[in-house]
């Protein structure tokens, strides 16, 4: 089976869309090297998908889907099956993320993930040692900018977000990424139910320096957090931890910079820039 697809739920997905393929093919009176000749496939490629050891494409399903007059059957699966490539933390914390009616998050080294542009992500993933594959990058930065759909709910959550001065002038992938990275900072920061809030590097107070973490609350009334260090990702739960950290980012947010002044310091960088 392909990287990425190792956990129940995904491979749960891959065998879902093979049945369905496999059913509209047989129902069509097609072998599988029919199908295949009729979407530009070879034989062993359907039958790989049909037994769930291949991830189809977009495309795979919407030629499947016309070729086998589905109806749009195939086709509704692509987003199953999109969602599926993400890792599976990634799609844990997507869960939260929709669910959360505010969302508050401290960034100490790097611009938090919902914030990031395309290009930033992917010199972000691009950096990582040991290296990821193409395809591997690719899988991330996307998974990463189908987080930021949050944005776009309705109705939409609050967020309040503190990042580091350092976020703002490490230049990860150059000059004209970082450029585009902080339009799209003040972008966000200008909108109403955004709290952007910048920690100046000479603050001698800072109640955040145990690292970055986020809050989630959630519309039944729970909080969680999650953090992510070296090679571990962690939701916390337990309410003596999540009072710790709701303790810390109010702290964390009175020593930070005002919204209105983080925003003007934004801009400021962004001419040093």
């Amino acid at each position: 089976m392909e990287a990425g697809w190792d956990d129940e739920e995904s491979a749960a997905v891959l065998r879902t869309v093979g049945k369905v393929i496999k059913k509209f093919r047989e129902r069509a009176g097609l072998t599988q090297a029919e199908l295949g000749t009729a979407i530009g496939y070879s034989e062993e490629q359907v039958s790989s998908v049909e037994r769930a050891r291949r991830a189809p494409k977009g495309q795979f399903l919407l030629d499947a889907d016309r070729a086998l007059d589905a109806g749009g059957v195939i086709t509704e699966l692509r987003k199953d099956v999109e969602e599926a490539r993400y890792p599976k933390k990634v799609r844990d914390l997507r869960k939260l993320e929709d669910e959360a009616v505010e969302l508050c998050a401290y960034a100490n080294s790097v611009v938090h993930g919902l914030l990031q542009t395309p290009g930033y992500a992917r010199a972000l993933y691009g950096a990582r040692r040991p290296v990821f594959t193409e395809d591997e990058l690719e899988g991330l930065v996307a998974a990463r900018l189908a987080r930021q759909e949050v944005f776009t709910r309705k109705p939409a959550p609050v967020f309040a977000f503190v990042l580091e001065e350092v976020t703002l002038r490490r230049p990860i992938g150059g000059r004209m990424v970082m450029r585009e990275q902080l339009e799209r900072l003040l972008e966000v920061g200008r909108q109403r139910n955004v709290e952007l809030q910048v920690m100046p590097t000479d603050q001698e107070d800072h109640a955040g320096l145990a690292g970055s973490f986020q809050l989630l609350r959630l519309k039944e009334g729970d909080t969680v957090a999650h953090n992510e260090v070296q090679l571990v990702s962690r939701l916390i739960s337990h309410p003596k931890e999540i009072q710790v950290l709701e303790i810390r980012y109010g702290i964390i947010r009175a020593q930070a910079l005002t919204p209105r002044k983080s925003l003007a310091f934004i801009e400021k960088v962004l001419g040093e820039t």
